[in-house]
């Protein structure tokens, strides 16, 4: 029997009213991986407007890996509210950070500590673009599209591609992209990627904390939307051994004075911050301090080697890319292609504004 069901049953259901003063509310968090995202629903009497209209709530954070059963209540405290596209109607999605029950945030919260250092750093302006690579498996964990019993093609053709024989999985893609658009998520583009069943979408300009915001939702959506595909996403950084590109979520960033006539100048300032913490940047690029891209950053399949800081311009071979178009005209912004696929945002954009902004080393 298949697990499947059918969607065009659920489809009916979906298209009943419901009470006009009810309201759907998804509340949505990071587990305990610090990758994974769990999620659950609640009844309201209004529709919200705002996260702080909305009630504290509470999970079983033994079942997360964020609590002990003998104390497992953690708490879900709204910090961003999106509209939901699975429901529609005045139902929302809830993004949540994650409290333990002295009133602490969970160690995977990773969102408290990187909003302070925005708020420490708010006269810098930082933007940010983050481009979120991942991989579509089928339900047995292989990559979607590919031969069972051997391997596509070499890479080349698939990039960018157009065809049944080169990309799979764009159904998938285009529902994403237009559920991250009815959300108001600022999403800013798709494309397929190097390896076949690899794609990437971006996010961004996003200033501050919102850029964490709006990345982790896109992901739960990523996830739910393949859901609905009977389709698996995967946001590990080489998921294929070999000649194989891995996945990384690469950063865009500026500064209000990258941004201004002469830029250039602290965009190479920056690089030179960046430089001299570039170990304590690869321990902040993946949810395991770097064991996850040691796979990836081998300095081969348009990577730099982990060991080594390097920067260069239009260099998809460098830690730091300097985009050719800012290089001429000497404003703009710097691509960190380090992060890995699975890194948190929050941690990534924290660690940025530290070193460029505040001067930390």
């Amino acid at each position: 029997m298949s697990f499947a069901t059918s969607k065009t049953v659920l489809d009916r259901y979906l298209r009943l009213e419901i009470p006009e003063q009810k309201c759907q509310a998804m509340y949505i968090w990071v587990d305990g991986t610090g990758e994974n995202l769990r999620s659950k629903t609640r009844t309201l009497n209004f529709t919200p407007k705002s996260p702080t209209e909305l009630p504290i709530w509470n999970f079983d954070g033994s079942s997360t890996g964020q609590a002990e059963g003998s104390n497992s209540d953690v708490y879900l405290h709204p910090v961003a509210i999106y509209k939901d596209p699975f429901r529609l109607g005045n139902n929302k999605l809830v993004l949540c950070e994650t409290y333990k029950y002295n009133k602490k945030p969970t160690d995977t919260n990773k969102r408290w500590s990187c909003l302070e250092v925005m708020k420490q750093a708010a006269d810098t302006l930082p933007w940010f673009g983050m481009e979120q690579e991942y991989t579509l498996l089928d339900i047995d964990k292989h990559p979607l599209g590919w031969p069972k019993n051997g391997y596509p093609g070499p890479q080349g053709p698939y990039y960018c591609g157009v065809g049944a024989s080169k990309v799979y999985g764009r159904d998938i893609v285009e529902a994403h992209y237009r559920a991250c658009l009815y959300t108001g998520i600022n999403i800013s583009g798709e494309n397929a990627e190097v390896m076949p069943a690899q794609w990437e979408f971006q996010v961004g300009p996003c200033e501050g904390i919102t850029m964490g915001d709006d990345l982790w939702m896109a992901r739960y959506l990523l996830h739910r939307v393949a859901e609905d595909f009977g389709v698996i996403v995967s946001l590990d950084p080489k998921p294929i051994p070999g000649d194989w590109n891995g996945a990384g979520m690469h950063t865009n960033f500026s500064t209000k004075a990258m941004r201004d006539p002469n830029g250039i100048v602290e965009i190479e300032s920056a690089i030179d911050k960046m430089s001299k913490v570039h170990d304590k940047h690869i321990r902040a690029y993946d949810p395991h301090e770097g064991k996850d891209n040691e796979r990836r950053l081998t300095g081969l399949h348009e990577t730099s080697s982990i060991h080594d800081f390097s920067a260069g311009v239009a260099n998809r071979g460098a830690s730091i890319r300097i985009p050719r178009g800012v290089a001429e005209e000497k404003t703009g912004y710097l691509e960190d292609r380090r992060p890995s696929s699975n890194a948190d945002p929050y941690v990534v954009s924290e660690r940025l504004v530290r070193t460029i902004c505040l001067d930390e080393q």
